[in-house]
């Protein structure tokens, strides 16, 4: 997998700069874009079902406060070291999340997404599987690539994720290198776990890398050496890349795509968006923060420095990126 035939195009929770993210809207979108793989995060109910939400907490992305019979369900909890106040899909069995609907996480930079609040459910793994594979055509494979959220934290509750991913993946016939799902962790164990249950011929795997100092070892060329003893993909954040190779610049060393491909690892980018808030002084278009900047050019110098897959928003841009790499190559 170190090289991909070309770039793939991942829509980044679906397509949330044109519906709200994780939502059935959102990866059929992404998909009419023309992204390869969409890329849903996967939590826990209390009953062990594997529903898709960026984060366990749901307030931010669905009506729960709205709902008053839930009202006792608020809590605080300590996550990744961090208070957080809400309510939380562990305290919830599958039957109940199925009364909640979705709404816009960032209404105040994606306001027109809030037209569709209210609109859709929550999904599970199995829902955005099934959908790539109603949208698979035999020229066009659509995949999944799921990443699993605090598998630590389910674990401590009871909720062991890398056992029910692993169950979930051989129920719908996707736990082989070639099938439709993919898998991405930031925690190393659970990407582990997953390739001792379901053997060196099962799905193919990422190992995200956050952006603090305690993740450089993981890009370094013994921790990338590593991860490819049990993945076959490596993502960093777009900040981590274009950092390495402005070092590249001044230094002459191997920036981290190059790194990675001698590790024989293909290298996914996350995450990119289009609003002026999320891009770079240079690529901002006026002062607004919700205004679109040149999310085409982000994803070009990405793509010229080797990346195999964009993560985002916004697959359109990527794809007019790819196209546009692709025409200097003819």
């Amino acid at each position: 997998m170190t090289r991909l035939p070309r770039p793939v195009v991942i829509g980044h929770r679906g397509a949330p700069a044109y519906r709200p993210e994780h939502t059935a809207a959102s990866f059929e979108l992404a998909i009419d874009l023309g992204a390869d793989l969409i890329e849903p995060d996967v939590v826990v109910s209390r009953d062990g079902v594997l529903v898709v939400r960026h984060e366990n907490e749901l307030s931010l992305s669905t009506d729960v406060a709205e709902h008053p019979e839930f009202a006792d369900r608020r809590t605080t909890k300590v996550i990744d070291g961090e208070l957080c106040t809400g309510w939380f899909t562990e305290d919830f069995t599958y039957a109940e999340l199925r009364i909640l609907r979705a709404v816009e996480r960032m209404p105040a930079l994606r306001p027109t997404n809030t037209a569709y609040d209210g609109r859709f459910g929550i999904l599970t793994l199995a829902d955005v599987v099934e959908l790539a594979r109603c949208r698979s055509t035999a020229e066009r494979q659509v995949r999944v690539l799921a990443e699993l959220k605090h598998p630590q934290w389910a674990a401590d509750l009871g909720l062991p994720m890398g056992e029910l991913v692993a169950g979930d993946l051989r129920r719908l016939g996707a736990d082989t290198a070639d099938g439709t799902v993919l898998i991405q962790a930031f925690d190393a164990s659970v990407l582990r776990e997953l390739r001792a249950r379901l053997g060196d011929g099962g799905p193919q795997m990422a190992q995200l890398v956050g952006d603090a100092p305690a993740s450089d070892a993981l890009v370094s060329p013994s921790g990338l050496r590593e991860i490819s003893t049990y993945a076959q993909a490596v993502a960093p954040s777009r900040d981590r890349v274009l950092a390495s190779a402005a070092e590249h610049a001044l230094t002459g060393t191997p920036h981290l795509v190059h790194q990675a491909h001698a590790a024989e690892l293909a290298v996914f980018c996350w995450t990119l968006r289009a609003e002026n808030a999320f891009l770079p002084a240079h690529l901002r278009r006026g002062d607004a923060p919700n205004a679109l900047g040149d999310a085409v050019g982000d994803a070009l110098q990405l793509l010229n420095l080797g990346v195999d897959g964009l993560i985002t928003d916004s697959p359109d841009h990527a794809v007019r990126a790819r196209t546009a790499i692709s025409a200097q190559l003819v």
